[in-house]
Parts: structure tokens; C-alpha cells; sequence
């Protein structure tokens, strides 16, 4: 039997932006943009170009490889043509592939909310649509509102469907906007689309989680016919949030219920990337994982020591609905590290760094991961630290330079002007090829100060690190008081456009800070000899 096609369509950087607490700057969407676009969404709206300075310097250039790029906006306003539509334009005149125009498609908010007549919105969604087609742009509208429109009014709400689609809408997808729909309610109204003369291949589903269902009634509207489902990754979004595509897209491939009818974009490799890309958002977000997360949660596979562990150590059907290692996740029972073990080795081959099962120095470096992690640690974010830590243990990091000491000092004063004013000012006392240096910077802040003296004459590796800049620099307590434990997660780029983070962890947040700083620097050089060893090679 052919399997039917269904298409992902990634709304984080748009809808997942109106989360309370969350404002992406543009380096946040430029990476959060090639996270999904490496693993295989295929679409990935960006924002609303013209809205803001951020969404419009987003939108300046196309920011994906794979993934269809595109801009979300307004259909035009009434009373006023295609062509002459400031925001209209905007959304044409991006570096985007497609459109996805917002417009009411229930009647209520029609006569309240844009204040014209319902076949002034109609023709607004005809034109607009029409507009983006003659763009060659591909276009979308999400009819707002839909599923409450269709309750109050089935004709209009269809009206807006019939318009987008007859206009040449690649998808016209189905919102419920207040997030209070059920299920049952979300499959019938699909069919009645459906049987209304709309196919399915052109419809899609936009479901918020008011209710806690966002993610069920994604799938009964895919059951009902619609072949697009819309969410955010680990669901965030306005209120609850919305459709969580983390929980969404492993359903679709591994239930048998869906994968033996329908296919996505991905492949299994890139599901097994699924915890990583979860967990790297949240790092990039600085919040902790959700630990009970379904299929990437560090508890969805975890079971205590007891019967459950002892069926599962027989059989791991007994208490897994699908294997760990398919979405990239690892079983955790407490009376046996085998699972972790294969674990690292995969994660290891990944980063081209060959081990045996037997190597004793394999499990010597899985009782150091699992001993820090414990102490605060977290390598889910920080890739090159973990790979630093495993090539470390393994034996395999050149000593480029030592830090022999570093002192840093803040002082708050008056200047010349009578201003207040707080400086920062570091030391650092580095030993590179046999040589001593002292090297001393001001800085805006400890860190700042901290990081341009260690880097501000490192001898003979000076001008390998000369386009390494650090981007981020994140900062969470991991418990109370003034005392408490602090984790600093760094993320640092090249010239060449590779990005990597690191880690570090110590009740004092300087010296935190100068550890993930110093895997940063030793990360960039060990890098730069692979790259080398390559282009010799070939």
C-alpha cells in the first residue's frame, strides 16, 4: 500500500515566540532556523517580516538549506488593493519560499475585530493569495478561529476555506486558535471540509494546548484527512502552547497506527536526533529539559530498581512502547549501565572517535559523565565539552598552552566625570611552548574581562583562535541560597560558521565560566588540526 505524505510544518519562531518569558534576538532564530532545517522539517516559518526590526532583519536573506522558508502576515486589509498594501509587500519582498497569510474565517471576529464585511475578508484572502502565486511564492492561509467559526457559522467558515483554496492556496490550514476543541469535535468538522469539496492533500491543522490536547487533536484531524500538521518544538507557544511536533512527529513514524499509512520527510537517522534537537532548544532557551517529556524526557525510559527492572533487563518490550535509541534517548535502569554503554559508543561514532565495547577506558569515562552530571554537568548542550571530556579520558588532547593562574577583580567607582561606574579587570598567567605570559584586560563584566585576557596572546596558536567569538553565555543556579552551585553553558562560533558549546560547573561562577571558556579554546584548535589533517588528505 503507498503511504500518503505527511508534511511538518515548524511554527517555533513565530507562534512559539509568544511564550511569556521568551524573545528570540536574530542570532537566536538563525540557529533555532538551522537546528530544523538539519533535521529535515519542511517548513519552517520564520516570523512576520515587517512587524518588527528582528523578523524583518531575519527575513533579510533565506535562512534555511532543505526547509521551505517562510513568512507569516496579514491578508490585506479591506478597502485597500494587493499592490498597494504596505504589509502585503513586505511579506512578497522577503527572502522567504512561501507565505503563510493569517486571515478571520469566523464571522464573530470578522464584524468585531477588522471591522468589515464578511465578503471584504473574502475577497482580502482571494487577492492576497492570488498575490503570492503571482509572486511564485508558495502560498498558505491559516483560517483563525476556525473550528469556534464553524460552530457558530459552518457556511462562512467554509467560505474562507473554498476562497483560499480556489485562489491557488497550496494549504489552507484549520486553527483552533483558543485551544478548546476536542478531539471528536476536531475529526468530524475535518470530514465535513473534506466532504464539502476541499481534498485533504490541501489541508492542514493548527492546534494550541488550552486543554491539553493539542497533540490529539493533530492527529485526529490527520486521521480525519489533513495531510499538514503545524506545531513548535517541545510545544511552546501563547498560553499552553501549541502542538508539540517532539511528541507528534516520533507518534507518526514509530506507532504502527500511523507509520504503516503514512510517511514524513524524516528519516530514522534523523529521528534518532529528536532528544538532541529538544534538548539543544532548551539549552539555547536556558531552561531545564522537562524530565518526564514524552520520548526525549531523561525519565521516559527510566525505571527503578524492582520487578519492572527485572522484566525489562529480560525483555525491554515489557515496559517500552518503542526502543529508546530510536529518538535518540537511552534506557536508565539503575541495576545495569549496558544500555548507556551502547550509548556512548554511538554518540562517540557520531563525533569519529572509534572504541571498543571492552575498552576499559569506556567505562571509565561513562562513571565520569554519570559522576558530573550528578554535580551539576549537563552534556545534552554542550557538545564539545562532552567531546573534550571523551577524547580527555581516551587520551587523545594535545596540552596547547597551561593556565598557571587568574585573578579577576570588580571595582565600583567614581570616574572623571563624577559618574558611577563598575570595572572589570582579569589577569591571566598562561604558559605557551615553554614560554610565560601575563596577560591583563578590562572587560564589561568578570567574564568579558576574563575571556579577552586569555585570549589575548596565546603565542603560536594566536591566529588560529583570531575569528572565534563568543555569541552566548548562559547561566543557571542549581539550587538556592548565595552559596549555590552554578552551571554556565558558553556557545561560541568561527569564521568558517561552525557553532559548538561548552560547559562548566563550580560554586563560584568565574571559575564556572573560565572552564567552559577554556574547552571553548581548546575545542577550536583541536578542530582546526582535523580540519587540516583533511584538506592534507585529499
Amino acid at each position: 500500500m503507498t503511504k500518503q505524505r505527511i508534511y511538518l510544518f515548524d511554527t517555533t519562531l513565530r507562534d512559539g515566540q509568544q511564550t511569556p518569558g521568551i524573545d528570540f534576538s536574530v542570532e537566536d532564530k538563525i540557529a533555532i532556523a538551522a537546528l530544523l532545517d538539519d533535521f529535515g522539517i519542511d517548513y519552517v516559518e520564520g516570523g512576520y517580516p515587517g512587524a518588527n526590526p528582528t523578523d524583518t532583519a531575519f527575513f533579510a536573506e533565506k535562512r534555511t538549506v532543505r526547509s521551505a522558508f517562510v513568512a507569516f502576515g496579514m491578508t490585506k486589509r479591506a478597502g485597500v488593493s494587493a499592490s498597494n498594501d504596505p504589509g502585503l509587500a513586505a511579506l512578497i519582498a522577503s527572502a522567504s519560499d512561501a507565505v503563510c497569510f493569517v486571515a478571520k474565517s469566523w464571522d464573530y471576529h470578522v464584524r468585531v475585530a477588522l471591522g468589515c464585511t464578511n465578503e471584504e475578508n473574502l475577497e482580502s484572502i482571494r487577492a492576497s493569495v492570488a498575490a503570492a502565486v503571482a509572486a511564485g511564492k508558495e502560498p498558505m492561509l491559516d483560517c483563525e478561529h476556525f473550528f469556534d467559526g464553524y460552530k457558530a457559522n459552518p457556511d462562512y467558515a467554509l467560505a474562507c476555506v473554498r476562497a483560499a483554496h480556489e485562489a491557488g492556496a497550496r494549504w489552507v490550514v484549520l486553527c483552533d486558535t483558543n485551544g478548546g476543541t476536542q478531539p471528536a469535535e476536531i475529526r468530524g468538522i475535518v470530514e465535513s471540509v473534506i466532504a464539502a469539496g476541499i481534498p485533504g492533500d490541501r489541508l492542514g491543522i493548527h492546534a494550541h494546548d488550552d486543554t491539553g490536547q493539542a497533540v490529539a487533536n493533530s492527529l485526529a484531524a490527520i486521521e480525519a484527512g489533513v495531510r499538514q500538521v503545524q506545531g513548535t518544538l517541545n510545544g511552546i507557544g501563547e498560553r499552553c502552547g501549541n502542538a508539540n511536533l517532539v511528541s507528534l512527529i516520533p507518534t507518526l513514524m514509530l506507532k504502527p497506527v500511523y507509520a504503516d499509512r503514512f510517511e514524513t520527510g524524516l528519516s530514522t537517522e534523523a529521528l534518532s536526533g529528536i532528544s538532541r534537537l529538544s534538548h539543544a532548544f532548551d539549552e539555547l532557551l536556558n531552561r531545564a529539559p522537562e524530565p518526564q517529556a514524552p520520548y526525549v524526557g531523561a525519565s521516559a525510559f527510566a525505571t527503578k530498581a524492582g520487578i519492572h527492572a527485572s522484566a525489562l533487563l529480560k525483555e525491554p518490550q515489557t515496559y517500552e512502547h518503542v526502543p529508546p535509541e530510536a529518538v535518540g534517548n537511552a534506557r536508565r535502569v539503575m541495576v545495569s549501565d549496558q544500555g548507556g554503554k551502547a550509548n556512548f559508543i554511538a554518540e562517540l561514532k557520531r563525533r569519529g572517535i572509534a572504541v571498543a565495547k571492552d575498552d576499559p577506558r569506556l567505562d571509565t569515562l561513562i562513571a565520569l559523565v554519570k559522576e558530573r552530571e550528578a554535580s551539576g554537568y549537563a552534556y545534552e548542550g554542550a557538545d564539545a565539552s562532552f567531546e573534550l571530556l571523551a577524547r580527555r579520558t581516551l587520551g587523545r588532547v594535545p596540552d596547547f598552552f597551561a593556565v598557571d593562574s587568574f585573578r579577576c577583580m570588580v571595582e565600583r567607582r567614581f570616574d572623571a566625570n563624577g559618574q558611577l561606574k563598575t570595572v572589570s579587570e582579569a589577569i591571566v598567567r598562561v604558559t605557551v611552548d615553554g614560554e610565560t605570559k601575563l596577560s591583563v584586560a578590562e572587560g564589561h563584566g568578570p567574564v568579558n574581562a576574563l575571556d579577552i585576557a586569555l585570549r589575548k596572546d596565546l603565542g603560536i596558536f594566536q591566529n588560529e583562535i583570531a575569528d572565534m567569538e563568543l555569541v552566548d553565555y548562559k547561566v543557571r543556579i542549581l539550587n538556592g541560597g548565595t552559596e549555590a552551585v552554578t552551571r554556565v553553558l558558553i556557545e561560541s562560533h568561527d569564521g568558517a560558521g561552525a557553532r559548538w558549546w561548552t560547559v562548566g560547573v563550580s560554586d563560584n561562577i568565574i571559575d564556572a565560566s573560565f572552564q567552559a571558556l577554556m574547552d571553548s579554546i581548546v575545542y577550536k584548535l583541536i578542530k582546526n588540526r582535523e580540519a587540516q589533517t583533511l584538506a592534507a588528505a585529499q
